[in-house]
């Protein structure tokens, strides 16, 4: 079962179920609010963008959305009440690894299927559970992605990690000294802070930091604290060979408009305009409709909503049909081809290879892999303006 996944309506028309179909629920966890909303903000745009292309392919769904505000307990509440007193077919999200992680053995409990677009810590496709699927790659795909990137462009030696103490800067940043241990880089500093907090304790961050000169600095963190670290970095006149962000607040509009830190950094993502036939236009018409370009939780997002609507209506919202068909089906579209496998210790985990990009002239270039490469990368770090 292969199905093309793309915004062109009248290919979209011939996978899915002629108009008329029964609808279907679907329920949709996200951060709405807090400090995480601005990434949210994402999902939702991409979510409602699926909504409305199904809606166009004949398929209608009763979308039920539910706002974590990025904490576990919520997220897992919103779960109870999607599963038992909306009966939803099946769910998509959360978008943060800890409330990803929460809802997966909720999802496993009352056999829903969930298909979660974006949350990477490695071990929410770990624990054989038969009702969970992820998309997106998980933690330690960031973190080979930007090594393997880093060591193609120059020969660092030392690596110093800065990363928040949550679900997914602590998979990340534990992946990342992983792998770098196994290419022979030394880690000469490994920093972390709790969210919200990077201020804290920063003079003896300074310091240590400074006494190592790290050839590279992996830095793991959200919007906020994506930006202060950067700050911070240029305070004190930190030059490493490179800046390497881990994904998440590294790869939003607000850390590309702060171009006086963000210029040269490389970031890791799970997708780009340049991805795949279709990510282009389904880029420009997100533009055309937010007024922005879209980041990777926007595409992550509307790609879990369109696989979701599709096999949950042809199943006519029958939960069991819908996990085998998961299990069974893969798709094409602005994400590359998807199929949820079982591999290297996974289960239900679709294998994606992320591109690295570097921040120039106030714009995300892809630089890794080879390629996929649309420009060459700036290396080692020129200095601060």
């Amino acid at each position: 079962m292969t199905h093309k996944l793309t915004p062109l309506l009248a290919a979209l028309a011939l996978a899915l179920p002629a108009a008329g179909a029964a609808q279907v629920k679907v329920g949709f966890i996200n951060t709405m609010t807090g400090a995480e909303a601005p990434i949210g903000e994402n999902l939702t745009n991409g979510v409602e963008m699926a909504v409305e292309d199904l809606a166009k392919a004949g398929v209608k769904i009763s979308l039920l959305k539910q706002d974590d505000a990025g904490k576990p307990e919520r997220a897992m509440r919103a779960m109870v009440q999607l599963a038992t007193a909306d009966e939803v077919a099946a769910v998509v999200g959360p978008y943060t690894s800890g409330s990803a992680g929460a809802v997966a053995k909720l999802a496993e409990q009352y056999k829903v299927p969930q298909i979660i677009p974006a949350a990477a810590k490695e071990d929410i496709t770990r624990q054989g559970y038969r009702y969970v699927f992820r998309l997106n790659a998980p933690a330690h795909q960031y973190a080979q992605s930007l090594l393997d990137a880093a060591l193609s462009f120059g020969k660092p030696k030392t690596i110093a990690f800065i990363y928040e103490s949550t679900d997914f800067g602590s998979s990340v940043a534990a992946a990342g000294k992983e792998y770098a241990r196994r290419k022979g880089l030394k880690i000469v500093a490994d920093e972390s802070y709790e969210k919200g907090a990077v201020d804290y304790r920063w003079e003896d961050r300074r310091a240590r930091m400074a006494a190592s000169k790290p050839d590279l600095v992996f830095m793991v963190s959200y919007v906020a604290d994506a930006i202060q670290l950067m700050r911070q970095s240029r305070q004190v006149g930190l030059k490493p060979q490179a800046f390497l962000g881990g994904g998440a607040g590294f790869d939003t509009a607000q850390f590309q408009d702060q171009q006086e830190i963000s210029a040269n950094v490389f970031s890791v993502t799970q997708w780009t305009p340049e991805s795949s036939p279709g990510a282009t236009e389904f880029a420009e018409r997100y533009r055309a409709k937010y007024g922005k370009k879209p980041t990777y939780h926007a595409a992550c997002a509307y790609s879990a909503m369109m696989i979701a609507g599709e096999v949950a209506s042809k199943a006519g919202g029958d939960r069991e049909k819908i996990r085998a068909a998961l299990v069974a089906g893969s798709w094409s579209g602005i994400m590359g081809d998807v199929k949820f496998d079982a591999h290297e210790g996974f289960t239900n985990q679709n294998a994606l290879v992320m591109p690295v990009i570097q921040y120039q002239r106030g714009k995300p270039e892809t630089v890794y892999p080879p390629r996929a490469a649309k420009k060459k990368p700036v290396y080692p770090f020129p200095g601060w303006n």
